[in-house]
């Protein structure tokens, strides 16, 4: 077949260790030969970035500000061991977490349903989303361990040398502070992402907070929400035939206990951070997870939920077998080809990517599986393949459907 032309690259960020391993095999085996492919490629893996002091990471979210439309391997975010093992200048950030910022941008994320992989809550039939705030709370938090008795105060300086006081508390003895902080901008775009999102999905929207305990901080996110509901979507979600509510975070968790899924659930950071791998672990995996980085600006940048896979990588310098999954990374891949081709006007392109997630479904559900999914699958004797078997194996089912 001709090959499907693009009119407007990608932003192409590739990543780190296993990942990176799968996003060569994803592009050989599923993309290049069906697409020309044009890409802005930044390289995010750990080594490229110590060398640009981390200025490719900041490069690739100004790309994604104009082309629009990203797609991003996993990366590793350093500790203590990693400086050793890469030699690094410093302990660099999450590139995640820097791009999130740069595009003022929620992240939602969605289990990938698959026959034969079944949820662990017996109640849920279809996908749950999670949308996650992107900026503040714990991920920016100043800390301080407390060595003895004492004061401690949160103290705010205006601008013309007048203080606010209030005080965390007095104490006897040893303890640890933290100071969190959020912003209202950040807020307001973490909410029209959430409104928007649910509007262009047509699915209701839920949001939880604790502002019965936190009456100033959780409590302004609550207001915040409503007040863009009310102001800016209202009208449109009761065309749409959609709600949105807001519940206290421990009465949400109980909601999506006994709920049949099928609706977005907007969480602050860390929440957001926790309940989603609490979501994509009883839907199967977390290579079974998509995630798109949506900002109020129109911004578009796709991801794996996962990580490198670091035990993986390193069977695989060793020359041993592993069997990955790459799904989560390939969805990444054609979440991108469609939101670019939706943004072109480019309906083969678009097409292209539905096609390409229905043969990684397809060819699950035929029994055509790596390792993890084998482990947990309802489908009676799956064939276990390796990872560069599996992403064949995805391509020749592909080719069928083409």
């Amino acid at each position: 077949m001709e090959k499907i032309q693009m009119t407007t690259p990608l932003v192409e960020m590739d990543g780190d260790e296993m990942t990176r391993i799968l996003w060569s095999m994803i592009k050989d085996e599923l993309l290049l030969p069906f697409i020309d492919l044009k890409t802005e490629y930044y390289d995010l893996g750990l080594e490229h970035r110590n060398e640009t002091d981390d200025q490719v990471t900041a490069d690739s979210a100004n790309a994604t500000k104009k082309y629009g439309v990203a797609v991003k391997c996993a990366t590793i975010t350093p500790n203590a061991a990693r400086m050793d093992e890469y030699h690094l200048k410093e302990m660099w950030k999450s590139p995640n977490g820097t791009i999130r910022a740069m595009l003022d941008g929620t992240v939602f994320r969605a289990p990938i349903i698959v026959k034969g992989i079944e949820p662990c809550v017996k109640n849920w039939k279809k996908p749950i989303t999670i949308a996650r705030h992107a900026y503040g709370d714990v991920y920016k938090a100043t800390e301080m361990k407390i060595p003895g008795a004492g004061r401690a105060e949160l103290v705010y300086t205006a601008e013309d040398g007048s203080e606010v006081r209030e005080l965390i508390h007095n104490f006897t003895g040893a303890g640890v502070v933290q100071g969190q902080h959020n912003l209202e901008p950040s807020i307001e775009s973490f909410a029209r992402s959430c409104f928007t999102y649910a509007l262009d999905v047509k699915q209701d929207l839920w949001f939880a907070t604790k502002d019965t305990i936190s009456k100033k901080y959780d409590h302004t996110f609550k207001d915040i929400f409503q007040e863009i509901f009310d102001a800016e979507y209202k009208d449109a979600f009761e065309k749409a035939g959609i709600t949105y509510f807001y519940t206290l975070i421990d009465d949400a968790v109980a909601r999506v206990m006994k709920s049949e899924g099928g609706y977005i659930w907007a969480c602050k950071n860390y929440d957001g951070d926790v309940m989603s791998d609490m979501v994509s672990s009883a839907f199967g995996s977390l290579a079974m997870m998509t995630s798109v980085l949506v900002s109020p600006q129109g911004y578009y940048e796709y991801e794996a939920a996962h990580g490198t896979v670091q035990r993986h990588y390193y069977k695989h310098l060793e020359g041993e077998e592993t069997s990955t999954n790459s799904v989560a990374t390939i969805f990444a891949w054609s979440g991108a080809l469609r939101k670019r081709g939706e943004m072109d006007g480019n309906e083969r392109l678009s097409d292209f990517a539905d096609k390409l997630e229905k043969a990684c479904i397809q060819t699950i559900e035929e029994g055509k599986m790596t390792r993890d999914l084998a482990l947990i699958t309802s489908i009676e004797n799956p064939v276990v393949l390796n990872s560069q078997e599996f992403i064949r194996a995805i391509r020749s089912t592909l080719e069928g459907i083409l």
